[in-house]
């Protein structure tokens, strides 16, 4: 075998094992984020953990060599600290409604993203409007979102009104955080230092905010001073490592694939998260309901397949389609992960 065929087979290996990688850690981490908040009731706590998790991984492996990430300084972290209140609050959110919905639930709303993300771009970032074949493919999520709410017997307000929260900061964090991402020059494990110890110095304010230090202090005492029972330490303590997997995989992916085959790739990821999280537990949709989210991954895959058609001009390097930067893949809003689209 020659050295250029040698060469590319190991470069196939080490894509595709990339790739595998990050599909399997985000099939898997929306219902592992659902394990651990439902044996471990304190979402404030919960991401705190998660964000000391990444940058701490990020720290360590930095010093050892692994990885090169850009030195932190007050001067970026002021710049970069809108940012990453943005996005503490879609991962707080995001947080508060698996532990109040199915995962079934926060995967329609996830969904719906793109349609408020293409008005917001044309609104107010002054992109084109959706192609045809785009808005037809957003009408479809739509249209399988409102299916899939009006066949939720788990309908609660307190879940709903949490995934609106949710809708709107994630759609926020999509529009802004791409425009502060292209504003500040560090490289990708800079920005996911940056973003999970910023955030990690703002979850205290939200956990004496909403009182939740409270509910611990009283669940320490009420335990005889243990934190976690075996269970619920071993959820915590693999969402914490999934979120971190999930960051180191999905950027790698990113820079070893072709954005097309990345969302592709994130496509796929939803109809597994489905699939595993029927298997494992009882805690999914009804049949129809199962239907109507289908029908809003199906808009999905076909969104995607609209927005990222490479379109060749005659003059210039080639463009992707109308307000259709936005790759709604970009983040898993997870906190190991930095939202460079939203």
């Amino acid at each position: 075998m020659s050295t250029s065929r040698f060469d590319s087979t190991k470069q196939y290996y080490a894509t595709s094992s990339l790739v595998i990688g990050y599909a399997l850690c985000s099939s898997l981490l929306a219902v592992i984020n659902k394990f651990a908040i439902t044996w471990f009731n304190y979402p404030g706590l919960l991401t705190a953990l998660q964000y000391l998790t990444s940058a701490l991984g990020v720290y360590l492996l930095g010093k050892l060599g692994f990885l090169h990430h850009d030195a932190f300084t007050w001067e970026t972290a002021k710049k970069f600290l809108p940012a990453a209140v943005v996005f503490y609050l879609a991962i707080f959110t995001n947080t508060n409604l698996l532990r109040h919905a199915n995962v079934d639930t926060f995967i329609v709303f996830r969904s719906l993203t793109p349609l408020l993300v293409a008005i917001a771009d044309t609104v107010f970032r002054n992109q084109p409007r959706p192609s045809r074949l785009t808005f037809f493919s957003l009408l479809v999520i739509l249209a399988g979102a409102v299916g899939y709410v009006a066949n939720d017997s788990a309908f609660t307000l307190t879940a709903y009104s949490w995934a609106l929260a949710y809708l709107v900061t994630i759609t926020t964090e999509m529009v802004y955080i791409k425009h502060m991402v292209s504003s500040l020059e560090l490289n990708t494990w800079g920005f996911v230092l940056y973003n999970n110890l910023l955030s990690l110095m703002i979850a205290p304010v939200f956990w004496f905010l909403t009182g939740e230090h409270t509910e611990v202090f009283t669940a320490v005492n009420a335990n005889g001073g243990n934190v976690f029972e075996p269970v619920a330490f071993f959820a915590v303590a693999l969402s914490c490592v999934f979120g971190f997997l999930i960051s180191f995989f999905g950027f790698a992916a990113r820079q070893a694939i072709s954005a097309t085959a990345f969302t592709v790739t994130g496509v796929v990821n939803k109809f597994l998260t489905v699939v595993i999280n029927v298997l494992i537990w009882d805690k999914h949709a009804t049949p129809v309901g199962l239907v109507c989210l289908l029908v809003t991954i199906c808009g999905g895959v076909g969104y995607q397949q609209s927005v990222t058609v490479a379109k060749k001009p005659t003059n210039g390097p080639s463009q992707v389609s109308n307000s259709d930067k936005v790759d709604d893949e970009l983040v898993e809003l997870i906190p190991g992960k930095l939202a460079t689209n939203v």
